[in-house]
């Protein structure tokens, strides 16, 4: 099931992985917007409004870590 909207509006100096943890509470899911926005793959830092396209995709479920890693 799709988790994602169609479109996200950024604001001024968002980046990538800012982008793709507001939509999916991951950074790593960062390829799938550059996949879907290749006329901006070039940019570090959004200006503000710039309109991106946002694929349905899922993302996958978070893991709990390991006993050893937990704070």
């Amino acid at each position: 099931m799709p988790i994602s909207p169609a479109t996200y509006t950024v604001y001024q100096g968002q980046t990538w992985d800012q982008v793709a943890f507001d939509l999916w509470g991951r950074e790593g899911m960062t390829h799938h917007l550059l996949a879907a926005n290749p006329a901006y793959r070039h940019l570090v830092f959004f200006p503000a409004g710039l309109v991106l396209a946002v694929p349905a995709v899922e993302a996958p479920p978070i893991e709990e870590p390991p006993p050893w890693q937990e704070r």
